[in-house]
């Protein structure tokens, strides 16, 4: 079930979740002050629960096209049952109603509202090219603007930032229709590699790359970034890198080293965070 629900990602978002109040929504506030705030903690609690019933539903859609992507590890999640997954995504949805009701009103029709999309997003949406791509990606970095909302802050730099992820998350999940062409293409998913081709891809994906690069180097310029210049410095020299890989990249394996770079990437992006103050 830790598999399932990706226990690691959910960890990182968390993570994720603590520095971002801390660090840049609410620097002027103690830190012990942020740690300790019962609200923004039901909030992280609620978007975990929401995450891991996404990853459930998902993986309940998915069955098939995994078990052609990724053989070995789709065997070892079917020793949980659909069944005992469909309990567990309900048990915890139902928590996350619990976990926002006590914050707000408010907070319960933001996750109510996400949990919908998420269902429609693997029901309908996550087999369509392009509208599928930039929907995971506003879904996944969605359980931010809760904090946003929460905290209220309007900082442009942190719209800037939210560009910067957009970018590298929409570069991921393109890579990953890349990286699963061979699922996607036996179960009929109509993703943006299946459709177009692999050569479109690829050049959607420098695209990406460059766009990211461009932000990069805005946020260099423009804003104090302090320590993390080191990190914005880092991810130019590997998207550069990525696009190389990009070029050359033929076969699956190669497409999923570049995976690879990207999710390491966009994990040294969240705890290069503690550096920015």
């Amino acid at each position: 079930m830790f598999s399932v629900i990706r226990g690691k990602n959910i960890a990182l978002i968390i993570i994720a979740q603590y520095l971002t109040s801390i660090f840049i929504m609410a620097p002027e506030k103690p830190v012990k002050t942020v740690l300790f705030d019962t609200n923004l903690f039901l909030l992280v609690l609620a978007t975990a629960a929401v995450v891991a019933s996404g990853f459930i539903i998902n993986n309940f859609y998915d069955a098939e096209k995994d078990f052609i992507n990724r053989p070995q590890k789709s065997i070892f999640e079917r020793l949980v049952s659909q069944n005992t997954k469909l309990y567990c995504y309900f048990v915890l949805n139902t928590l996350v109603i619990i976990f926002a009701f006590y914050v707000s009103f408010r907070a319960v029709f933001f996750f109510s509202t996400y949990i919908l999309a998420i269902w429609i997003y693997c029901h309908k949406l996550k087999k369509q090219p392009i509208v599928g791509n930039l929907t995971s990606a506003i879904l996944t970095i969605t359980p931010f603007f809760a904090i946003f909302l929460y905290f209220k802050n309007l900082k442009s730099i942190i719209f800037i930032f939210g560009i910067f992820l957009f970018l590298l998350l929409s570069l991921h999940e393109l890579v990953k229709d890349l990286k699963n062409i061979k699922g996607d293409l036996a179960l009929n998913y109509k993703t943006i590699p299946v459709v177009y081709g692999e050569r479109t891809s690829k050049l959607m994906a420098f695209i990406l790359v460059v766009a990211n690069i461009v932000t990069a180097i805005y946020l260099l310029k423009n804003y104090d970034l302090n320590n993390m210049v080191f990190f914005f410095y880092g991810s130019i020299a590997m998207l550069i890198v990525i696009l190389f890989l990009l070029i050359t990249a033929i076969e699956q394996t190669q497409f999923a080293r570049i995976h690879l770079f990207i999710k390491f990437l966009i994990m040294l992006g969240v705890f290069s965070i503690v550096l920015l103050p």
